[in-house]
C-alpha cells in the first residue's frame, strides 16, 4: 500500500483555500509551552550549528528540520516539538547555518541539499547521548534535506533511527523553483523569501566582502537569479539549474531504507506534479506517500482544544505506529527492521 489515503485530512470550514492554509499559520498561529535549551556544536568545516532542545527525560528523540529562512521558533516547528513532548518524546529542533539569530562563521550558509549538516547533528546525538529510538521530521526545505539524508545513507543508517516524516516537500526543485518564479499567485511568497534572503546576503557581505557582492541584490526578482548569483557559486554548484538538480531528494527516494512518510497536499501552492513521487512510493516498500486534497504549504490547520494541527497528529501516529510494529516484530523473533505498517 505505497499510497496512503487514510486517515484523511478534512479542513475546517473556510480553510479549503490553499493560500489561507499557508498564510494563516505563518502569521497568526501562536504555540506556547515549549522551553528550549540551546547547545552549540562545531561542524567539520569549522562552522557551527545551534541546536534547541526540549527535553522531557525520554529515551526517544525526534530531530526536527525547519524550512527556508525558518528557525526553531517558527510555529510549525514549535507545534511539532510540543506534540512530541506531550507524548513522551524529547525533541531537538536544529537551526540551519545563519538561522539561529547569529550569523555563522563562513561565507556559505545553507541550501536544500545540505544533508551533511543534518548528518552532523545526528552524529552528535549518537556520540553524546544514549537514546534508544530516533525519528526525523522535516518541513519543506528541511523535508527535502531529510529525504536526501535518508537516501544518501541508504543501508548505512543509524540503528536507532526508526522512522521519518517529511511535510510539504519540494523534492523536485527544478519544477518547484520555476513555479515559484513564474506563477502570479505565488508572487507574495516569492517577494517575502527574497526579501529575507537579501537581508542575509547583505549581512554576509559586510562580514565577507571578498566573497559576496551585494550590488546585484537590487535587481534580483526570482529564485533563479538569486541561486545563480549566490547559492550556486557559494556552495560549489555551476549555476541554479545544477544546484536544483543535485540538491533534489527525488532521485534518492529509491534508496530509502527507513519507514518514511512523505505528506504533500495536492493544493500546495509551492509544489508541482513532479513533487508527488507516486512511482517511487510504489516501488519502495519503505516510502509512504500521502497526498490529501487540501492542506496548503505547511498548513493542515485544524481546531482542537489541544491546539495541535493535523500534520502533527499524523506525524506522531506514523512514527509511533512504526515503533509499535517493530516492537511486535522483535518480540516474535528476528525480523527485518522497519517492516511496513499501514498507519
Amino acid at each position: 500500500m505505497p499510497i496512503v489515503k487514510a486517515p484523511d485530512y478534512h479542513p475546517p470550514p473556510g480553510f479549503t483555500n490553499p493560500h489561507l492554509q499557508t498564510i494563516f499559520p505563518a502569521l497568526l498561529r501562536r504555540v506556547t509551552g515549549v522551553v528550549y535549551q540551546r547547545e552549540r556544536i562545531d561542524t567539520p568545516d569549522g562552522d557551527f550549528l545551534d541546536l534547541d532542545w526540549s527535553r522531557v527525560g525520554s529515551p526517544r528523540l525526534v530531530v526536527i528540520s525547519h524550512g527556508l529562512e525558518g528557525n526553531s521558533h517558527r510555529s510549525y516547528v514549535l507545534g511539532m516539538v510540543r506534540a512530541f513532548n506531550r507524548r513522551g518524546w524529547d525533541a531537538l529542533a536544529w537551526n540551519f547555518r545563519g538561522c539561529s539569530g547569529e550569523m555563522n562563521r563562513k561565507p556559505q550558509f545553507y541550501h536544500s541539499g545540505a544533508a551533511y549538516d543534518l548528518d552532523t547533528v545526528i552524529q552528535h546525538v549518537l556520540d553524546r547521548f544514549g537514546y534508544q529510538h530516533l525519528a526525523l521530521v522535516g518541513f519543506s526545505m528541511g523535508g527535502n534535506m531529510t529525504l536526501k539524508y535518508l537516501g544518501e545513507r541508504a543501508e548505512n543508517i543509524p540503528h536507532i533511527l526508526r522512522a521519518a516524516v517529511a511535510i510539504s516537500v519540494p523534492c523536485e526543485l527544478v519544477s518547484s523553483a520555476r513555479k515559484m518564479d513564474t506563477r502570479l499567485s505565488n508572487r507574495l511568497y516569492l517577494y517575502r523569501f527574497l526579501r529575507m534572503l537579501r537581508k542575509k546576503v547583505e549581512a554576509k557581505a559586510r562580514l565577507f566582502p571578498e566573497a559576496l557582492d551585494p550590488a546585484p541584490l537590487r535587481w534580483i526578482r526570482s529564485f533563479r537569479q538569486f541561486d545563480d548569483l549566490y547559492t550556486a557559486p557559494l556552495h560549489g554548484f555551476k549555476d541554479a539549474l545544477d544546484y536544483w538538480q543535485k540538491a533534489s531528494a527525488k532521485p534518492l527516494l529509491a534508496f530509502i531504507t527507513v519507514p518514511t512518510l512523505l505528506l504533500n497536499a495536492l493544493d500546495d501552492p509551492f509544489l508541482t506534479p513532479e513533487c508527488f513521487p507516486f512511482k517511487e512510493a510504489g516501488s519502495n516498500p519503505y516510502l509512504y506517500l500521502q497526498a490529501p486534497r487540501h492542506g496548503g504549504h505547511v498548513g493542515f490547520v485544524q481546531w482542537k482544544s489541544r491546539g495541535e494541527y493535523w500534520s502533527e497528529e499524523r506525524a506522531i501516529q506514523f512514527v509511533t505506529g512504526q515503533l509499535d510494529l517493530q516492537a511486535q516484530a522483535s518480540s516474535v523473533g528476528p525480523q527485518q527492521r522497519g517492516r511496513r505498517c499501514h498507519d
